[in-house]
């Protein structure tokens, strides 16, 4: 299967720069698997079409204002920070630009009022990468952690994707975060659900449809691009997720029932998806936590997951290549060009799509 099989035109003015005024005001192109009609509605309209017993997957991890702007201390030297991964205490990982530039042992001062500063420890995994060991003053019975989140939320800005293409700015904050989300973690948003409103979540609730969390905390492989021609040679970056007993138990549930299991974004189907558990005949998913690299594209034989509410993807990009393997790839290639036609807005601030 070619990298090229995923390819598609996409003017650049219909790449989204900036959310919906309303979040649930979007437009929703919705894909009717079993008779192969598509509809085009507004993301309000979700609701015609889920059904009393249904379940939503929804990944509650919350984005971290992890794009960060100092200077070397010793030179001046402008430096960009974004942090990729946890590693313990005050170590991250963390992508620099200028990446060349920056030397183990190099201090970059973030705030210099705040006293928040980090030091080149380690070289990453590869050249754009270090290793940061930060220094910020903490009180007595302060959270080291909780303390650094709160000096990312002053000093921090949120990483916007590179197509966005301009600086985030303080409303980034609120509108490129979900209404749900909860758990610090990710350097990019889940944005299929930045769709919802607290409103809209009631709504589906009320018709008897469940909500069941989960986390997935989203990666630097969401910047990363398919390089290699053939798919099956692409390796995903590891991302870490967590499901709860609460949110097994609602899925199982749905399932023993026969309702859908519909994922609200790439991240809830592939935590599920990596979670799902054979018991026999049958799949179904247990309280657990841990990291999956689990790369889903055409012929894939999904385990739990009936259903996607999805924004549209980059061309040549494996999460295009998650939706047609839901689907078909012929098709959803003919859908997105009629996307493209009928003048749809793309990418993580852009329309949505639904596939049941």
């Amino acid at each position: 299967m070619k990298l090229e099989d995923f390819n598609y035109h996409l003017p650049e003015e219909l790449i989204a720069k900036y959310p919906c005024e309303k979040r649930d005001g979007c437009r929703l192109l919705v894909v009717n698997r079993e008779n192969d009609t598509i509809s085009h509605r507004i993301f309000s309209d979700v609701l015609d079409y889920l059904n009393p017993g249904d379940c939503l997957v929804l990944n509650d991890s919350k984005v971290l204002a992890a794009r960060l702007f100092g200077y070397k201390k010793n030179t001046g030297g402008k430096v960009e920070l974004l942090l990729i991964k946890h590693l313990g205490d005050k170590r991250w990982q963390s992508m620099v630009r200028p990446g060349k530039r920056i030397k183990v042992g190099d201090v970059i001062v973030i705030n210099d009022k705040l006293g928040f500063e980090g030091t080149i420890v380690a070289p990453g995994p590869d050249g754009s990468t270090r290793e940061i060991e930060f220094d910020y003053p903490i009180e007595a019975g302060e959270s080291t952690l909780s303390k650094f989140y709160e000096l990312l939320d002053k000093c921090g800005f949120m990483p916007l994707p590179p197509y966005i293409n301009r600086e985030a700015t303080d409303a980034d904050k609120d509108t490129y975060q979900t209404v749900y989300s909860r758990l610090e973690g990710s350097i990019a948003s889940p944005t299929a659900g930045l769709h919802f409103t607290n409103e809209l979540l009631e709504r589906v609730k009320d018709k008897g449809v469940s909500l069941a969390f989960v986390t997935l905390h989203v990666g630097i492989g969401t910047f990363r691009p398919v390089q290699t021609e053939n798919i099956l040679e692409h390796h995903m970056h590891s991302e870490s997720y967590f499901v709860s007993k609460k949110a097994a138990d609602i899925i199982n549930e749905t399932k023993k029932n026969g309702g859908r299991v519909i994922c609200v974004g790439t991240t809830s189907m592939r935590t599920i998806e990596s979670a799902a558990v054979n018991k026999g005949d049958e799949f179904s998913i247990e309280e657990c936590s841990g990291d999956t690299d689990i790369f889903i594209y055409p012929g894939y034989d999904f385990k739990l997951a009936d259903g996607l509410i999805t924004n549209f993807h980059l061309p040549k990009s494996t999460l295009l290549m998650l939706v047609s393997a839901l689907y078909n790839r012929e098709k959803m290639m003919e859908i997105y060009d009629e996307a493209v036609r009928e003048g749809y807005r793309f990418f993580s601030y852009g329309d949505a799509m639904l596939i049941i």
